[in-house]
């Protein structure tokens, strides 16, 4: 059995949980997330618990219950808590600001970049080098930090770039003096 698979999910106070065939819907203060599920796991809920059970022991159903479990529990955290993800900003000139709902990014290109955000989703820019993604959808979440972050990726000679907050950069030597 999966060990995540079959932890039980807890449903706080304020949370919505329903189930429609293979769709689900959770409702809660942040919001409303509603998924498609795999026809062949079973979801019950009971009460304040979500349980997820798999038909047979296949290799397809072992994969997909531990998955399975995870996305419903990440759909009931994230309309209680939410999800945020946090990018640096590294390098001489590199900054970002926020205009309106929209972030402009200037990191060395001729022209600054504009990320407009989805419903859902909501960029917060504390200071000019960190910008902080927020949303209820832990997978849309990390969409869009991993969006920002293609704009310039970080290099591995001076590690210049857009980074997740407390990635580590792989350093390279670079090239070595002429030896004669």
């Amino acid at each position: 059995m999966s060990r995540i698979g079959r932890k039980p999910i807890e449903v706080p106070g304020g949370v919505e949980v329903t189930l429609n065939n293979t769709a689900i819907t959770v409702k809660g203060p942040k919001g409303t997330l509603t998924r498609e599920l795999h026809r062949d796991m079973k979801v019950t809920v009971e009460g304040n618990t979500i349980t997820v059970e798999r038909p047979s022991d296949n290799k397809e159903h072992r994969s997909l219950h531990g998955t399975t479990r995870s996305v419903v529990s990440n759909m009931v955290s994230g309309v209680t808590e939410g999800f945020s993800k946090s990018l640096e900003l590294v390098g001489v000139g590199y900054r970002a600001s926020k205009s309106g709902e929209k972030i402009v990014l200037n990191v060395g290109y001729s022209h600054p970049v504009e990320i407009t955000p989805e419903s859902g989703i909501e960029f917060e820019v504390p200071s000019n080098t960190k910008i902080i993604v927020r949303g209820i959808d832990k997978e849309r979440v990390g969409a869009y930090a991993a969006q920002i972050r293609k704009v310039r990726e970080p290099e591995p000679y001076k590690g210049k770039g857009i980074k997740y907050e407390g990635e580590r950069i792989i350093r390279k030597e670079g090239k070595a003096g002429k030896k004669k």
